[in-house]
């Protein structure tokens, strides 16, 4: 158990509340013991890693989902299958789906996984397979757990679930502090996101686990993609969790936070949510066909094809990874240099003068660049925007063609893209990246500095020709009515393009936007915050 160092804190308080007759020099003395107490108070331990080794394959023991897979292994040798998961709800029923078929193994690795309907089927899941007998790793960053440490508690009580956070916080109800006294080490986060079931099928890519990331909810949903995989690939993803899961990052749940008072039923508080109308939806569209159904019938297409594991060092959250090793480095080399053309969707995107440095090396050589990111009304954080619109001058004076997504979107205007949501208020938060027609990225990969240098990130570069166009047709075909087309005037000034109208709508300042936002915009663009984003 971490000190938290409770008796220090209310003593140290009501000396310092009593402190009227003490000297002003005193006074600020106590103050400060007081800060060097509670910052030595918010250092970690070494974490205690019990035995977890992976439940690995063999030859007399082999699950039903492996052998369904196998005459397509068999079919296409050394190649992994991959299947793009656009929406929401079926990205949704293929966790679902991999975590019913399990038999022997699921590792799970998320940087949000939210108390919400899709977060407590995921959860009422995972223990109904560790019911089975299953072996469930479940490996969360600490950074959004606020409110959650007695449903985390819970799901490790399961002699077959084991629970650890990454890059913990010592204080768990007063976060902010752990912020001011630890911030070097708290600003280093894990962003990756994969689902990895017996060894053999994995889902990754840019969705975390919560409502909003799989079309439910009232508020604004999140445009994503997601990848299932099969093949070697699947098993690389294993050993590369086995790394996160064994790092100096990862804490059990029992040595960072106490014992909740009252207990949690996830049984309950699942069944509650499934009887709600979008509970049962889920319910259904899962419940429809069996994963290993879908595959022995066909109904499940998956492209084969070479496919890479990028994923950075977990040391990287102690900024200790060893230089050239990181994802940034990775993608160069396995995407390689475009000659044609190249698409970025990114959510947050932040170019720096390096990279609108680099887009413009490649739009001089000809090379069609295509930039896909949030618009200021629909970004979720527009302090990230500022990094992005200070550049777009620059990178529209050098010939790159930028579109920014619409807060409000339906894809019933158009044919089913590539990634879509299903809300009127939407928010892109899919990252891909397509190079000529060869190379397909899906992953957690911002285009920013803090995917690049400080968050730890992952994903699958995809050499498939087939599934490069398919997403490449797909995110053209709905960009007239998902987004603007931001352009420069005669004058040299900014208009966004609406193409979704006949002849289209040309704005002088960022549509579904006030003064206001977006002089705050203008004004943190100005700040040297770029590091951060």
């Amino acid at each position: 158990m971490v000190l938290h160092c409770h008796g220090l804190r209310y003593s140290v308080c009501i000396l310092f509340c009593n402190a009227s007759a003490v000297a002003p020099f005193f006074r600020y003395l106590l103050l400060v013991f007081m800060c060097m107490g509670l910052a030595a108070c918010s250092r970690l331990p070494p974490p205690v890693h019990e035995s977890a080794e992976t439940v690995k394959p063999n030859a007399s023991s082999v699950s039903a989902l492996a052998r369904a897979l196998a005459p397509l292994q068999q079919a296409n040798a050394g190649q992994s299958g991959v299947a793009l998961l656009p929406g929401g709800r079926e990205a949704l029923a293929a966790r679902l789906g991999l975590i019913d078929a399990a038999q022997r193994s699921i590792d799970v690795q998320y940087y949000i996984w939210n108390d919400d309907v899709a977060g407590l089927l995921m959860f009422d899941a995972l223990k109904r397979a560790a019911d089975r007998g299953v072996t469930v790793r479940l490996l969360l960053d600490d950074n959004n757990t606020k409110g959650m440490d007695a449903l985390l508690w819970e799901v490790d009580q399961h002699e077959n679930i084991q629970v650890r956070l990454f890059n913990p916080f010592v204080h768990r109800h007063f976060r902010f502090w752990s912020y001011l006294t630890d911030f070097k080490r708290l600003n280093r986060r894990m962003h990756n996101k994969s689902l990895t079931v017996d060894n053999a099928a994995s889902v990754l890519g840019g969705r975390n686990i919560g409502d909003a990331y799989f079309e439910l909810g009232q508020e604004t949903l999140f445009v994503d993609l997601d990848v299932l995989a099969v093949g070697p690939v699947a098993n690389e993803v294993t050993d590369d969790f086995d790394r996160y899961w064994s790092s100096e990052s990862s804490y059990p749940v029992w040595q960072v936070m106490s014992a909740p008072a009252e207990k949690v039923s996830i049984t309950e508080r699942a069944n509650e949510v499934r009887r709600l109308k979008v509970g049962r939806a889920y319910h259904d569209s899962v419940s429809e066909q069996s994963l290993i159904d879908a595959i022995q019938s066909g109904s499940l297409v998956f492209h084969w094809a070479p496919v890479h594991l990028v994923s950075d060092d977990p040391k990287k959250a102690l900024g200790l990874a060893q230089p050239g090793k990181l994802v940034i480095d990775a993608l160069p080399q396995l995407l390689g240099t475009p000659h044609e053309r190249l698409m970025v969707v990114s959510p947050y995107l932040v170019p720096t003068s390096n990279g609108t440095q680099f887009f413009t090396q490649l739009a001089d050589r000809g090379v069609e660049v295509r930039i896909l990111t949030n618009s200021l009304a629909a970004t979720d954080v527009a302090v990230v925007h500022s990094g992005y619109a200070k550049w777009r001058k620059a990178l529209l004076k050098a010939g790159v063609t930028l579109f920014e997504m619409k807060p409000a979107y339906s894809v019933g205007q158009v044919s089913r893209p590539a990634f879509s949501g299903s809300s009127s208020a939407s928010s892109l938060h899919a990252k891909t990246f397509a190079v000529d027609s060869s190379h397909l990225f899906v992953g957690s990969f911002n285009f920013d500095p803090r995917s690049a240098r400080l968050n730890t990130e992952m994903g699958l570069v995809i050499e498939s020709p087939e599934m490069v166009s398919q997403v490449w047709d797909n995110v053209q075909n709905a960009l007239a009515q998902s987004s603007y087309q931001v352009a420069l005037d005669p004058a040299g000034n900014l208009i966004w393009l609406d193409h979704s109208n006949d002849p289209p709508i040309a704005y002088k300042s960022e549509p579904g936007t006030n003064v206001f936002s977006r002089s705050a915009v203008w004004l943190m663009s100005k700040l040297p915050l770029d590091w951060l984003l």
